[in-house]
């Protein structure tokens, strides 16, 4: 995570953003912007309703859907949290648990089958030089699939897939970006919580929930998400890998502005006919290697 004066000049737009590319996702409290690098990283929101995780999420989306090098994958059991990436995504799964967990095998087949071609290779992560993309998957509240939908068993397995996808996929190119209103252990194990390389923590109702997503001891050293006020939405403590939680504001896109966005982003997606002698590098069919 940093924290740097926003460029006056060079700022790519439209086609030209990449997921290796920072990631704008708000401001700190001294204004300036703050950005993320998710290409080898995962992301866990957590916080009460209404805090704006989803805002967080759909800032991401906007960015990945903007990218060449990105395809999306959106679980979304409410429907309308990332709803309107539909057309933008290769695979959109609501309130179904099993089409949720067929997906998830999937992922899990295409991580397999980039890292044995990165032992091929001699390699040990993707690059953007590759020519692969990155399969942003994002999880919009982990307790609809793993303690709410489907039996015992399936919410397991989705907890299990889940967690290999966070622990595995992001050297393959394949990052997680996950939000929950309900961070509590059965929920957020800490063996998952301490996989994701970014957490942030929306207004909480107790230290103990906002601990449960930043990390256990941040609370009692005086970043507690409960000092976020009811009214104060988009405001979260954003920590990374080995730093310390920083304050940030969300930043924001309306409806309107996520349609426009969308409507553009799957336009510049829309599938063309390419020369022969030039591979399609941006298309990678689930069901194959690399």
């Amino acid at each position: 995570m940093t924290t740097t004066p926003a460029p006056t000049s060079g700022v790519p737009v439209g086609p030209g953003l990449s997921m290796f590319d920072p990631i704008f996702v708000g401001i700190d409290e001294f204004g300036h912007p703050v950005y993320i690098t998710l290409a080898y990283r995962n992301l866990l929101a957590g916080g009460e309703p209404g805090g704006g995780k989803s805002g967080l999420l759909n800032t991401i989306a906007a960015h990945a859907a903007l990218s060449v090098d990105s395809r999306l994958v959106l679980l979304d059991g409410k429907l309308v949290e990332l709803g309107q990436w539909e057309d933008c995504a290769d695979a959109f799964i609501g309130p179904d648990i099993t089409a949720a967990l067929d997906i998830l095998r999937r992922l899990q087949l295409v991580m397999n089958n980039r890292y044995a071609w990165l032992r091929a290779h001699g390699r040990r992560k993707v690059t953007a030089a590759d020519g692969l993309s990155v399969i942003t998957v994002l999880v919009d509240e982990i307790a609809y699939y793993s303690a709410t939908v489907g039996s015992k068993q399936e919410q397991e397995e989705f907890v299990a897939l889940l967690r290999d996808l966070v622990a595995r996929g992001r050297a393959a190119g394949i990052p997680v970006v996950a939000a929950t209103q309900r961070p509590s252990f059965d929920i957020i194990p800490t063996s998952l919580r301490d996989l994701f390389g970014y957490r942030a923590a929306f207004r909480c109702t107790t230290p103990n929930t906002s601990n449960i997503v930043l990390g256990h001891g941040w609370a009692e050293q005086g970043y507690s998400a409960t000092d976020i006020a009811p009214a104060n939405q988009g405001a979260a403590y954003l920590i990374a890998e080995g730093g310390t939680p920083k304050r940030i504001k969300v930043a924001y896109l309306t409806d309107a502005q996520i349609a426009g966005i969308a409507d553009y982003a799957a336009w510049i997606r829309r599938p063309r006919p390419l020369p022969a002698l030039i591979p399609d590098l941006t298309r990678v069919d689930f069901e194959v290697a690399a």
